[in-house]
């Protein structure tokens, strides 16, 4: 059986000292796997309406016979679904895009990224609250939590809608 080499103290602080290093040391920061010209490209087709989950939760809300009006620029943050009568705004937010848990995993961005999905974080909540000043009722769907449960998103919608109706008489009532 062989043995392990002697190690001379010196040696062995160095050693020591250097994985100390790397374990106090920030990650590395991680770059951009395509080129400018790429990542400019892909990011031209992402869309900003009529997304995947906001038809899913579209086609959902018509089978309950809910009309909406869609993407009213003429409110904070443009919400998705807008019940003008309730006051209600719905926003259907992507997990990646919007930063659900956006603490746990800011740290495996680049810089751009984070400074992006961060901006869109800052965005979003003054939006919230500026709907809010002006007596607004604020629904937040997450992407995870239509795919999850699509049903159980309706039915917050619906909830809210019936709340905001029985607050003001002569409101009809959702079905």
């Amino acid at each position: 059986m062989a043995c392990a080499p002697k190690l001379s103290p010196q040696v062995v602080a160095a050693e020591t000292a250097s994985m100390d290093d790397r374990i106090d040391s920030k990650p590395a920061v991680r770059r951009d796997v395509h080129s400018p010209e790429q990542r400019s490209f892909n990011m031209s087709r992402i869309r900003g309406k009529d997304t995947g989950p906001e038809l899913a939760l579209a086609l959902r809300l018509k089978a309950r016979g809910l009309a909406w009006e869609g993407h009213a620029r003429d409110l904070p943050g443009r919400p998705d679904f807008v019940f003008r009568e309730a006051r209600v705004a719905v926003f259907v937010d992507g997990d990646f895009w919007h930063g659900w848990r956006f603490e746990t995993w800011r740290h495996k961005l680049t810089p751009a990224w984070e400074a992006k999905i961060s901006a869109t974080r800052k965005r979003d909540q003054r939006a919230r609250k500026a709907l809010r000043e002006q007596g607004w009722e604020v629904i937040r769907v997450w992407e995870h939590q239509l795919k999850a449960d699509p049903a159980r998103c309706v039915r917050r919608i619906r909830q809210r809608l019936a709340r905001r109706a029985s607050d003001q008489p002569g409101f009809p009532r959702p079905t």
